[in-house]
Protein backbone atom coordinates (compact mmCIF):
# COMPACT_ATOMS: atom_id res chain seq x y z
CA UNK A 1 0.00 0.00 0.00
CA UNK A 2 1.20 3.63 -0.96
CA UNK A 3 1.85 6.07 1.52
CA UNK A 4 -1.14 8.65 1.60
CA UNK A 5 0.00 12.13 0.32
CA UNK A 6 -0.64 14.42 3.16
CA UNK A 7 -0.49 18.17 2.74
CA UNK A 8 -0.55 20.88 5.64
CA UNK A 9 -2.78 23.88 4.82
CA UNK A 10 -3.55 27.17 6.12
CA UNK A 11 -6.77 29.39 6.60
CA UNK A 12 -4.84 32.38 7.69
CA UNK A 13 -1.98 34.28 6.20
CA UNK A 14 -0.63 33.63 10.02
CA UNK A 15 -2.32 30.94 11.21
CA UNK A 16 -2.22 27.07 12.54
CA UNK A 17 -1.14 24.28 10.23
CA UNK A 18 -3.90 21.60 9.54
CA UNK A 19 -3.43 18.87 7.59
CA UNK A 20 -5.09 16.79 5.27
CA UNK A 21 -4.89 13.49 2.82
CA UNK A 22 -4.67 14.62 -0.99
CA UNK A 23 -3.84 11.37 -1.99
CA UNK A 24 -6.98 11.73 -4.73
CA UNK A 25 -4.55 15.18 -6.16
CA UNK A 26 -0.94 14.17 -5.83
CA UNK A 27 0.51 17.08 -7.85
CA UNK A 28 -0.54 20.15 -5.53
CA UNK A 29 2.37 22.56 -4.79
CA UNK A 30 2.46 24.35 -1.92
CA UNK A 31 0.88 28.33 -2.38
CA UNK A 32 -2.10 26.55 -4.55
CA UNK A 33 -5.70 26.82 -3.35
CA UNK A 34 -7.69 24.35 -2.48
CA UNK A 35 -10.55 23.42 -0.97
CA UNK A 36 -11.64 21.52 2.26
CA UNK A 37 -13.97 20.44 4.60
CA UNK A 38 -13.89 21.32 7.99
CA UNK A 39 -16.52 21.29 10.95
CA UNK A 40 -17.11 24.55 9.95
CA UNK A 41 -18.21 23.62 6.28
CA UNK A 42 -16.49 23.62 3.02
CA UNK A 43 -12.86 26.42 3.19
CA UNK A 44 -11.05 27.68 1.01
CA UNK A 45 -7.10 27.40 2.16
CA UNK A 46 -3.72 27.57 1.10
CA UNK A 47 -1.18 24.65 0.78
CA UNK A 48 1.86 25.34 3.03
CA UNK A 49 3.63 21.97 2.94
CA UNK A 50 3.44 18.78 0.54
CA UNK A 51 3.73 15.14 0.54
CA UNK A 52 4.25 14.75 4.68
CA UNK A 53 5.11 12.11 6.61
CA UNK A 54 2.37 10.55 8.71
CA UNK A 55 4.60 9.24 11.57
CA UNK A 56 6.53 12.78 12.10
CA UNK A 57 2.89 14.25 12.57
CA UNK A 58 1.80 11.82 15.09
CA UNK A 59 -2.23 12.11 14.45
CA UNK A 60 -4.09 9.11 14.10
CA UNK A 61 -6.38 10.23 10.89
CA UNK A 62 -6.66 12.91 8.28
CA UNK A 63 -9.41 13.86 6.51
CA UNK A 64 -9.60 13.97 3.03
CA UNK A 65 -9.31 16.90 1.06
CA UNK A 66 -11.99 17.79 -1.83
CA UNK A 67 -10.43 19.34 -4.76
CA UNK A 68 -8.04 22.00 -5.89
CA UNK A 69 -9.65 25.37 -6.01
CA UNK A 70 -11.04 26.38 -9.36
CA UNK A 71 -11.69 30.10 -10.37
CA UNK A 72 -15.43 30.36 -9.89
CA UNK A 73 -14.33 29.37 -5.98
CA UNK A 74 -12.09 32.42 -5.95
CA UNK A 75 -14.07 34.70 -6.95
CA UNK A 76 -17.07 33.32 -4.95
CA UNK A 77 -14.73 33.95 -1.72
CA UNK A 78 -14.17 37.78 -3.05
CA UNK A 79 -17.68 37.97 -3.23
CA UNK A 80 -18.18 36.82 0.25
CA UNK A 81 -15.29 38.98 1.79
CA UNK A 82 -17.55 41.73 0.53
CA UNK A 83 -20.63 40.53 2.52
CA UNK A 84 -18.81 39.99 5.46
CA UNK A 85 -17.76 43.61 5.84
CA UNK A 86 -20.89 44.92 5.69
CA UNK A 87 -22.20 42.35 8.38
CA UNK A 88 -19.25 43.54 10.56
CA UNK A 89 -20.28 46.98 10.43
CA UNK A 90 -24.42 45.97 11.01
CA UNK A 91 -23.26 44.03 14.34
CA UNK A 92 -20.66 47.09 15.19
CA UNK A 93 -23.54 49.34 14.67
CA UNK A 94 -26.23 47.41 16.40
CA UNK A 95 -23.66 46.90 19.81
CA UNK A 96 -23.62 50.59 19.88
CA UNK A 97 -26.99 51.21 20.36
CA UNK A 98 -27.42 48.64 22.74
CA UNK A 99 -24.55 50.56 24.67
CA UNK A 100 -22.36 47.86 24.49
CA UNK A 101 -19.50 49.55 22.30
CA UNK A 102 -16.72 48.08 24.60
CA UNK A 103 -17.33 45.00 23.01
CA UNK A 104 -14.67 44.19 19.39
CA UNK A 105 -16.24 42.50 16.54
CA UNK A 106 -12.79 41.08 14.95
CA UNK A 107 -14.19 39.37 12.07
CA UNK A 108 -17.34 37.24 10.22
CA UNK A 109 -16.45 34.97 8.26
CA UNK A 110 -18.64 32.68 6.08
CA UNK A 111 -18.34 29.30 4.69
CA UNK A 112 -17.66 28.55 0.70
CA UNK A 113 -21.28 27.54 0.41
CA UNK A 114 -21.97 31.33 2.24
CA UNK A 115 -25.01 28.88 4.47
CA UNK A 116 -22.79 29.40 7.47
CA UNK A 117 -21.35 32.90 9.55
CA UNK A 118 -19.03 32.35 12.02
CA UNK A 119 -18.71 35.79 14.13
CA UNK A 120 -15.90 35.87 16.26
CA UNK A 121 -15.73 38.95 19.33
CA UNK A 122 -13.68 39.61 21.97
CA UNK A 123 -15.90 40.98 25.20
CA UNK A 124 -13.44 42.01 28.32
CA UNK A 125 -14.72 43.26 32.12
CA UNK A 126 -16.32 45.25 33.08
CA UNK A 127 -18.24 44.85 29.72
CA UNK A 128 -21.70 42.43 30.91
CA UNK A 129 -22.36 40.69 27.13
CA UNK A 130 -25.59 38.50 27.09
CA UNK A 131 -24.03 36.07 23.93
CA UNK A 132 -27.47 34.44 23.65
CA UNK A 133 -28.73 37.95 22.36
CA UNK A 134 -26.38 38.59 20.26
CA UNK A 135 -26.41 35.86 18.39
CA UNK A 136 -29.83 35.87 18.05
CA UNK A 137 -29.73 39.31 16.80
CA UNK A 138 -26.99 38.31 14.22
CA UNK A 139 -29.30 35.56 13.12
CA UNK A 140 -32.06 38.11 12.35
CA UNK A 141 -29.39 40.27 9.85
CA UNK A 142 -28.22 36.96 8.04
CA UNK A 143 -31.15 35.36 7.52
CA UNK A 144 -30.05 33.24 4.73
CA UNK A 145 -27.18 31.49 6.67
CA UNK A 146 -26.91 30.23 9.91
CA UNK A 147 -25.06 31.99 12.56
CA UNK A 148 -22.30 31.10 15.27
CA UNK A 149 -21.20 33.34 17.66
CA UNK A 150 -17.30 32.44 19.04
CA UNK A 151 -15.88 34.51 21.58
CA UNK A 152 -11.70 34.68 21.60
CA UNK A 153 -9.62 35.80 23.94
CA UNK A 154 -7.16 38.79 24.12
CA UNK A 155 -4.65 37.27 22.58
CA UNK A 156 -6.25 36.19 19.59
CA UNK A 157 -8.12 39.50 19.46
CA UNK A 158 -4.95 41.05 19.15
CA UNK A 159 -3.69 38.75 16.68
CA UNK A 160 -6.51 40.05 14.32
CA UNK A 161 -6.43 43.41 14.79
CA UNK A 162 -2.81 43.36 14.21
CA UNK A 163 -0.94 46.91 14.21
CA UNK A 164 2.48 47.87 15.87
CA UNK A 165 4.31 46.38 18.86
CA UNK A 166 4.79 47.50 22.47
CA UNK A 167 8.35 47.28 21.91
CA UNK A 168 8.05 49.45 18.28
CA UNK A 169 7.69 46.75 15.72
CA UNK A 170 5.38 48.09 12.92
CA UNK A 171 3.65 44.88 13.36
CA UNK A 172 3.14 42.49 16.54
CA UNK A 173 4.55 38.96 16.53
CA UNK A 174 1.19 37.20 16.95
CA UNK A 175 0.55 38.97 13.27
CA UNK A 176 3.68 38.31 12.17
CA UNK A 177 4.86 35.15 12.66
CA UNK A 178 3.63 33.35 15.65
CA UNK A 179 0.87 30.33 14.92
CA UNK A 180 0.57 29.35 18.46
CA UNK A 181 0.19 30.93 22.23
CA UNK A 182 2.73 29.66 24.46
CA UNK A 183 2.18 29.48 27.88
CA UNK A 184 3.84 32.67 29.82
CA UNK A 185 4.24 33.24 33.43
CA UNK A 186 6.11 36.17 35.67
CA UNK A 187 9.04 33.74 36.33
CA UNK A 188 10.12 34.26 32.72
CA UNK A 189 10.63 38.02 33.82
CA UNK A 190 12.52 37.10 36.96
CA UNK A 191 14.79 34.78 35.21
CA UNK A 192 15.94 37.03 32.66
CA UNK A 193 16.20 39.91 35.14
CA UNK A 194 14.16 42.04 33.24
CA UNK A 195 11.78 44.82 34.98
CA UNK A 196 8.66 44.07 36.39
CA UNK A 197 6.79 46.98 35.73
CA UNK A 198 4.05 46.51 34.28
CA UNK A 199 4.43 48.55 30.85
CA UNK A 200 8.01 46.32 30.67
CA UNK A 201 6.55 43.37 30.07
CA UNK A 202 2.52 43.54 29.47
CA UNK A 203 2.16 43.62 25.21
CA UNK A 204 -1.19 45.29 23.73
CA UNK A 205 -3.13 42.80 24.38
CA UNK A 206 -2.80 43.42 28.06
CA UNK A 207 -1.42 40.15 28.99
CA UNK A 208 1.98 39.27 29.53
CA UNK A 209 4.71 39.44 26.42
CA UNK A 210 5.26 36.70 23.92
CA UNK A 211 8.86 37.31 23.40
CA UNK A 212 9.27 36.90 27.01
CA UNK A 213 10.28 33.05 26.34
CA UNK A 214 11.83 33.40 23.04
CA UNK A 215 15.27 33.40 24.95
CA UNK A 216 13.94 32.01 28.69
CA UNK A 217 15.75 28.61 28.27
CA UNK A 218 19.16 29.72 27.03
CA UNK A 219 18.38 32.17 30.22
CA UNK A 220 17.92 28.92 32.41
CA UNK A 221 20.87 27.11 31.45
CA UNK A 222 23.17 29.66 31.55
CA UNK A 223 21.91 31.01 35.18
CA UNK A 224 22.69 27.45 36.02
CA UNK A 225 26.79 27.37 36.06
CA UNK A 226 26.35 30.97 38.38
CA UNK A 227 26.11 31.70 41.65
CA UNK A 228 22.99 32.53 43.25
CA UNK A 229 22.27 36.32 44.04
CA UNK A 230 23.26 37.10 47.49
CA UNK A 231 25.50 34.49 47.75
CA UNK A 232 29.38 35.11 49.60
CA UNK A 233 31.86 34.30 46.75
CA UNK A 234 35.55 34.50 46.45
CA UNK A 235 36.92 36.93 43.50
CA UNK A 236 40.46 38.00 42.69
CA UNK A 237 39.86 41.00 44.66
CA UNK A 238 38.42 39.59 47.41
CA UNK A 239 35.35 38.10 48.87
CA UNK A 240 32.06 39.87 48.50
CA UNK A 241 28.55 39.05 47.89
CA UNK A 242 27.16 38.80 44.56
CA UNK A 243 24.48 41.68 43.73
CA UNK A 244 23.27 41.09 40.03
CA UNK A 245 23.56 37.94 37.42
CA UNK A 246 24.51 38.64 33.74
CA UNK A 247 23.51 35.34 32.22
CA UNK A 248 24.43 35.83 28.87
CA UNK A 249 28.19 37.19 29.70
CA UNK A 250 28.78 34.61 32.27
CA UNK A 251 29.69 36.88 34.64
CA UNK A 252 28.10 38.66 38.29
CA UNK A 253 28.05 41.41 39.92
CA UNK A 254 30.04 41.28 43.27
CA UNK A 255 29.74 43.58 45.87
CA UNK A 256 33.30 43.77 47.73
CA UNK A 257 33.32 45.89 51.38
CA UNK A 258 36.92 47.26 50.39
CA UNK A 259 35.95 48.29 46.65
CA UNK A 260 32.92 48.03 45.98
CA UNK A 261 31.04 46.42 43.15
CA UNK A 262 32.55 44.73 40.42
CA UNK A 263 32.06 42.46 37.45
CA UNK A 264 33.71 39.00 37.49
CA UNK A 265 33.43 36.39 34.73
CA UNK A 266 33.26 32.70 35.93
CA UNK A 267 36.63 31.40 34.64
CA UNK A 268 37.55 33.85 37.73
CA UNK A 269 35.50 33.34 40.31
CA UNK A 270 36.36 29.67 39.50
CA UNK A 271 40.06 30.60 40.21
CA UNK A 272 39.57 32.29 42.93
CA UNK A 273 37.62 29.69 44.84
CA UNK A 274 40.19 27.24 43.98
CA UNK A 275 42.94 29.37 45.53
CA UNK A 276 41.34 30.42 49.01
CA UNK A 277 40.76 26.12 49.20
CA UNK A 278 44.70 25.83 48.63
CA UNK A 279 45.13 24.69 45.31
CA UNK A 280 48.00 25.66 43.18
CA UNK A 281 46.52 27.21 40.14
CA UNK A 282 48.31 29.07 37.02
CA UNK A 283 47.56 33.09 37.57
CA UNK A 284 45.53 34.62 35.21
CA UNK A 285 46.35 37.16 33.01
CA UNK A 286 45.28 40.99 34.43
CA UNK A 287 42.47 42.74 33.00
CA UNK A 288 41.51 46.09 34.22
CA UNK A 289 38.56 46.28 36.27
CA UNK A 290 35.51 48.34 35.84
CA UNK A 291 35.14 51.71 37.39
CA UNK A 292 31.50 51.81 36.97
CA UNK A 293 29.76 48.28 36.73
CA UNK A 294 26.43 47.54 34.60
CA UNK A 295 24.25 47.61 37.71
CA UNK A 296 20.96 48.10 36.17
CA UNK A 297 18.68 48.48 39.53
CA UNK A 298 18.44 50.98 42.14
CA UNK A 299 18.56 48.86 44.75
CA UNK A 300 21.71 46.91 43.41
CA UNK A 301 24.00 50.66 43.24
CA UNK A 302 25.67 51.76 46.76
CA UNK A 303 25.24 55.04 47.28
CA UNK A 304 27.75 56.98 50.00
CA UNK A 305 26.17 58.82 52.77
CA UNK A 306 26.27 62.43 52.89
CA UNK A 307 29.08 64.27 55.43
CA UNK A 308 28.48 66.57 57.49
CA UNK A 309 30.73 69.05 55.79
CA UNK A 310 28.83 68.88 52.80
CA UNK A 311 25.72 69.06 54.53
CA UNK A 312 26.78 72.22 55.91
CA UNK A 313 27.46 73.75 52.20
CA UNK A 314 24.52 73.02 51.34
CA UNK A 315 22.70 74.53 53.93
CA UNK A 316 24.81 77.71 53.22
CA UNK A 317 23.81 77.41 49.53
CA UNK A 318 20.20 77.70 50.02
CA UNK A 319 20.14 80.38 52.71
CA UNK A 320 21.95 82.95 50.36
CA UNK A 321 19.23 85.50 48.96
CA UNK A 322 18.68 85.43 45.57
CA UNK A 323 19.29 88.35 42.88
CA UNK A 324 17.33 91.24 43.94
CA UNK A 325 16.06 90.38 46.96
CA UNK A 326 16.69 91.51 50.59
CA UNK A 327 18.45 89.34 53.29
CA UNK A 328 16.25 88.54 56.29
CA UNK A 329 16.64 90.89 59.53
CA UNK A 330 16.55 89.44 62.43
CA UNK A 331 13.90 89.87 64.69
CA UNK A 332 11.70 90.19 61.73
CA UNK A 333 10.68 94.15 61.83
CA UNK A 334 11.74 96.54 59.27
CA UNK A 335 13.65 99.80 60.32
Amino acid sequence: MSEPFIIGVQFEQVGKNYYFDASRHPNLKPGDPVVVRTSRGLQLANITQVNLTVDALELNGFKAGERPATPQDLLQRKALVIREKEIVEEIRAHLVEQDLGGVKVLSAEFSLGGDRLFVLINAEPPVNLNAKRLQQAIKQMVKDADGDLRQVGPRDAAKLIRGIGACGLELRCCSRFLTEFSSISIRMSKAQDISLTPSEITGMCGRLRCCLIYEYDQYVEAIKTLPKRKKKVFTPAGEGKVVQILPMRQSVIVDIPTIGPREFTKEQLDWAKRIAEGEQVEALPEEPLEVEPPVSRPEDQVVAPETQEAKREKKKRTSRPRRGQRPRRSGGQKK
